[in-house]
């Protein structure tokens, strides 16, 4: 039996062990890599500058986000949930596809969250302006570089991919559209 002055404290070393999680679980590692290849000819649609995977480069894959808060920090990024859209096939939510007229997202796969973010709105800030988009399908930070991810590489864990609606509502002018820094949060 070790003297009392050698033995650990245990409420110290709970709550180191409890601060560790903490941090463990507010960070998001990627989970994995996956090889492109080149798309068969005509087959990556890179409709609004979407990105082609290619020969040999390796792709980081996520199966988290960072922590959504009320004021959570992405990227915009654009796409069409349209029929022969760069958003491939119908949306994850509804089997269905959207008018590029209405304000719609894809979100990462963390912040997806399995579908639990399946028609609900977030709120989108960014150009000093804001607008309600409803979420309709997932931005997948898993997979990519084949069939069913239109041979476009896996999406950033950081990603609100938005309709040609939520830029316009931004009030961002069509030649500035592609990449934006924004803020996100969900709403009622």
């Amino acid at each position: 039996m070790l003297p009392s002055h050698l033995k650990p404290k245990r409420k110290k070393i709970d709550i180191l062990y409890y601060s560790l999680l903490s941090a463990e679980a507010q960070t998001c590692r990627p989970s994995g890599r996956i090889q492109g290849q080149n798309p068969p000819p005509g087959q990556c649609n890179t409709e609004n500058d979407s990105d082609c995977c290619k020969d040999d480069k390796w792709y980081t894959t996520y199966k988290c986000s960072p922590p959504v808060s009320s004021q959570t920090k992405a990227t915009l990024t654009l796409n069409s949930f349209e029929p022969g859209g760069d958003g491939g096939a119908p949306s994850e939510c509804d089997n269905q596809y959207h008018s590029d007229d209405d304000p719609v997202v894809a979100l990462s796969t963390g912040w997806f969250n399995h579908k639990k973010r399946c028609l609900k709105y977030i709120s989108i800030h960014g150009n000093g302006k804001s607008v309600r988009a409803k979420v309709v399908d997932e931005c997948d930070s898993t997979m990519g570089c084949d069939s069913d991810h239109d041979y476009q590489p896996p999406c950033p864990n950081n990603i609100v991919d938005a309709s040609k609606a939520v830029w316009k509502a931004l009030g961002v002018p069509e030649n500035k559209w592609g990449e934006m820094d924004i803020y996100w949060s969900d709403t009622d």
